[in-house]
């Protein structure tokens, strides 16, 4: 099992996340980040593409970004998971 840090973080879904992170094997956790890694890569090329396009639409975009940092609090969560803790 990966170690479950007690954290203080002003959103409820970081709260969420770490409860997740409690609760998945390293395997899993593994997983979940590839996907997480593939889909904010995904979503960076879909911000690029409509940005470049004549119908630029910039709500879109700031949804798209919105929830590409999202993602990448996600990613932090996981990674941060994976990392024992040290006793100084």
């Amino acid at each position: 099992m990966v170690r479950c840090g007690i954290r203080s973080y002003s959103r409820e879904h970081h709260i969420f996340l770490i409860g997740n992170a409690c609760h998945m094997n390293p395997e899993e956790i593994m997983r979940r980040l590839e996907t997480l890694r593939l889909e904010h890569r995904d979503l960076d090329a879909a911000i690029m593409a409509l940005a470049d396009s004549a119908a630029r639409d910039d709500l879109q975009i700031a949804r798209l970004k919105k929830r590409k940092l999202r993602l990448r609090d996600e990613i932090a969560v996981l990674e941060d998971a994976l990392i024992p803790d040290i006793i100084a």
